[in-house]
């Protein structure tokens, strides 16, 4: 530990701070701190040294979080974004705020359109409405917010999402700019968390490809940008660290040597576990993600992603071994 120092926020409240290798040690809330971005972003923010308090639904179990409740800088809460007797709770006494908790991606968000529009959207403003003014923000947005780009877009393109999902992550980064909090624009999110998906192309992929022997892959020609789910928490921890140059802003978060197609993914997951691969001429990706994404901006404050698809795919491979999705209508 560095230098403790006595630090006036903006609220004129005076706060006991540390400062670690030149970055301040804050008292941060994870909003959904529970899921498959947030369970990964946990051990980094600890490592930073970093209190930290987890508000989330539970939607999927404690388990993946189990080994943290006796470690003594990390706190739990479960409760919904969209209850204000929550949110003050759990705004209370933090320095800053990285929002995940959401429902995630156009097909569980057209699913229950009603609860994603309250909770990505009404529960957003929530937080927002309720911050404090020496409160920082980090917001969890998504490149589906583009919609159809052509050729390669960065912070500058016009935004045209074209699900509900990338509406609502459209609608609350407009909130965010309120309270001049940072937004950033994750690529698709791949690899092995504590709360495992296995909804994201290429996890999907890695486990059809270990249990079915097959994969059935439509629009194989769409290009879109990758990053390893340790990466995209790295991208928070590393906001945190850089606010005060990247308040009030968008951007992108990933990395150009991820820039691949869909049928690209799918042959580097064929080299390590073969499986035979149809393309099909019908389905569509409703996000209509075909396009490059440059990350000049946040490289140039010194953001790097390290993981490479392939230490992803091979790591997939090995867990999804272990994984098996049960059916009580299939006799195999």
């Amino acid at each position: 530990m560095g230098l403790g120092r006595i630090l006036i926020n903006r609220s004129g409240r005076c706060r006991r701070s540390v400062c670690q290798n030149g970055f301040t040690i804050m008292k941060v809330l994870v909003t959904g701190g529970a899921g498959y971005l947030g369970t990964s972003m946990l051990p980094l923010l600890l490592e930073k040294g970093h209190e930290v308090r987890i508000l989330d639904k539970l939607m999927w179990g404690v388990t993946p979080i189990l080994s943290y409740f006796s470690h003594p800088r990390v706190e739990f809460m479960s409760g919904d974004i969209r209850d204000q007797q929550v949110i003050t709770d759990a705004l209370s006494g933090m320095d800053a705020v990285i929002h995940l908790a959401g429902i995630v991606g156009y097909p569980a968000c057209t699913a229950d359109v009603g609860l994603a529009e309250s909770t990505n959207v009404d529960g957003t403003a929530l937080l927002v409405d309720s911050l404090q003014s020496h409160q920082k923000l980090v917001f969890a947005s998504t490149g589906s917010t583009y919609g159809v780009v052509d050729g390669v877009c960065d912070e500058s393109t016009p935004i045209n999402p074209l699900t509900v999902y990338g509406k609502n992550k459209q609608d609350g980064e407009n909130l965010v700019d309120k309270v001049g909090g940072v937004k950033l624009r994750l690529a698709t999110v791949f690899g092995v968390s504590p709360r495992l998906r296995l909804d994201l192309l290429v996890n999907d992929f890695c486990y059809q490809a270990i249990h079915n022997g097959f994969i059935i892959m439509f629009e194989g020609y769409h290009r879109r940008t990758f990053l390893h789910v340790r990466d995209a928490a790295k991208a928070f921890v590393f906001t945190l660290d850089h606010f005060d140059e990247m308040a009030g802003d968008v951007f992108n978060v990933g990395d150009e040597n991820l820039n691949f197609n869909k049928k690209d993914i799918a042959l580097k997951i064929q080299k390590l576990n073969p499986f035979y691969l149809h393309e099909a001429d019908v389905g569509k990706d409703m996000d209509q993600r075909n396009y490059e994404v440059n990350y000049d901006k946040i490289k140039n404050l010194g953001f790097t992603a390290d993981i490479s698809l392939e230490q992803g795919i091979e790591e997939l491979l090995k867990v999804c071994r272990f994984i098996k999705i049960e059916n009580p209508w299939r006799n195999h």
